[in-house]
């Protein structure tokens, strides 16, 4: 585990060092989980949004897309709930007077049972090697069946004290336990308390004649109070789609690991307006759709998993995570709900407006039900750099940090290097770049030896580099030479486009889903 860790921490620093992400504020010490994205994470951001967007509303005739505005009408929030309930559970350690999320406390308790159950799998496999009947063992071993029995009675109590919203049991549990605050070691715990998330804000030029609005904690409700608007003017049948892409905003107590969990942060969301009866079958295709989306990029597909929701939000009949195998562990980089009619109900109640609709197969009105696809971009993105991070031994003991972006999304394409500053080679590769420059992120390169630029290139997951020589001024070919294997050969520059062109674009992606 002390590993991992050591590894984000890498990804972390190559992150600021190589203009991925920022503390926002740098030059004031930042701002508590607030974080900016540099000029080659801005391009990997925008890359991701546009890979989801195009896999929405291209390849679904019946999606389309919306931005809402961030400031909405109060009573939107009234309506949804979150005035009442968007609520985290928080306790504080008295001694080193930090707080932390109860619910979070007691989720990494269950992880440490199953890193258990992990050791002891490892050790039998090493002495039992390829004789090794790992499904036997989890069903016999002494030592396994007693984790796994604890595991299983904390995870029941646990799951029963969410769903009654039983803040003394929550921390009836970590006394239990014995689960101490990592920062004192001590066991000296508060009460749980209720803390609500949004952010509030007021609207008007004096504090008299000012009401109180909030910063959107979700995408969502911008997307189902437009739903009449949408289905009109776009004469839409059930089933279809609403996409947006947007920024939410919420004031978390225990904000960590980077960019994981922060305070403003972006969604792409996708709610999918289905007939009452079949949104559970909508729901099993979106899983696998969505699945799909992200086994598409490359990344294994032993690094995804399917996780049902223990406790099911007051208004969904089914929901599920894909979580993705980050170094802290497995974690949460999309929601899948089947939020039945809750949303569209309740604004309809409150609005005063009629929102349904008339389904003229059936010759009858009804409010539709949602299945909702909800992916954090900035989770996304954590989990890309992740996985793409590599530190590579090479023949001759030199080392290379590498970024194995899938090509589509790397934030430059190809970098263009003259062999030398002097006899036209800039201004041969300057001409290169001009031509390519229409059809993808190009960058242009003569600073250092080849050596030197294929490494800061590598660093920032550039695919392609193309090298500018004497040769290439007398038969107008090129070094083309691939990031991952870093195999270089000659090429007309004719063709540079032909080869790399197809590799690079969100198209190639698209198709893999296809």
């Amino acid at each position: 585990m002390a590993q991992q860790e050591d590894v984000f921490k890498k990804i972390v620093s190559h992150c600021k060092e190589y203009g991925f992400v920022f503390p926002s504020s740098d030059i004031y010490d930042g701002l508590g989980a607030v974080y900016d994205y540099g000029q080659n994470g801005v391009e990997l951001k925008n890359n991701i949004k546009q890979y989801w967007w195009q896999s929405m509303v291209l390849l679904h005739e019946n999606i389309v897309g919306i931005d809402a505005a961030i400031f909405m009408h109060p009573t939107t929030w009234k309506a949804s709930g979150h005035v009442d309930a968007f609520n985290d559970p928080l306790i504080d350690n008295r001694d080193s007077k930090k707080r932390y999320r109860a619910d979070v406390l007691i989720e990494d308790q269950l992880a440490k049972y199953d890193e258990k159950i992990q050791k002891e799998v490892e050790k039998a496999r090493k002495r039992f090697g390829d004789a090794f009947d790992e499904q036997q063992f989890r069903t016999t071993n002494a030592r396994v069946l007693e984790h796994q029995q604890r595991r299983d009675a904390l995870h029941e109590r646990f799951s029963k004290a969410l769903n009654d919203n039983n803040l003394e049991e929550l921390r009836q549990i970590i006394l239990d336990e014995e689960i101490v605050c990592p920062i004192s070691g001590t066991r000296n715990w508060t009460e749980v308390r209720q803390f609500n998330l949004m952010f509030k804000t007021e609207v008007g030029s004096t504090a008299e004649g000012a009401s109180t609005i909030y910063l959107r904690p979700e995408t969502a409700q911008g997307i189902f109070v437009n739903y009449l608007n949408v289905q009109k003017t776009g004469r839409m049948k059930l089933p279809f789609g609403i996409a947006q892409i947007g920024k939410a905003f919420r004031n978390e107590i225990v904000a960590r690991q980077f960019i994981f969990r922060m305070r403003e942060f972006e969604q792409m969301e996708m709610q999918f307006f289905v007939k009452p009866g079949t949104e559970l079958e909508w729901f099993q295709r979106w899983k696998q759709t969505r699945m799909a989306w992200h086994q598409a990029l490359g990344f294994g597909a032993e690094n995804y998993r399917f996780h049902d929701h223990d406790k099911l939000a007051h208004y969904a009949n089914a929901a599920t995570d894909i979580e993705f195998h980050m170094p802290f562990g497995f974690k949460e980089v999309e929601g899948i709900h089947s939020r039945t009619n809750f949303d569209l109900s309740q604004h309809a109640k409150y609005s005063g407006k009629k929102i349904e609709y008339f389904d003229p197969e059936e010759n009858a009105s009804y409010t539709p039900y949602v299945i909702e696809t909800s992916i954090g971009v900035d989770r996304m993105f954590l989990s890309v750099m992740c996985h793409s991070y590599c530190e590579e031994q090479l023949p001759g003991g030199d080392t290379r940090v590498v970024l194995r972006l899938p090509a589509a999304l790397a934030p430059v394409k190809l970098a263009v290097f003259p062999l030398t500053k002097k006899d036209g080679l800039p201004e041969k590769a300057q001409e290169i770049i001009r031509d390519l420059r229409f059809h993808f992120n190009c960058k242009y390169e003569e600073k250092d030896q080849i050596g030197k630029r294929y490494r800061r290139m590598d660093a920032i997951g550039c695919p392609y580099c193309v090298t500018v020589d004497q040769q290439t001024l007398e038969d107008d070919t090129v070094t083309l030479r691939d990031r991952d294997t870093m195999e270089q050969r000659r090429v007309p520059i004719a063709d540079l486009r032909a080869i790399i062109e197809d590799k690079v674009s969100i198209t190639s992606l698209l198709r893999k889903i296809e």
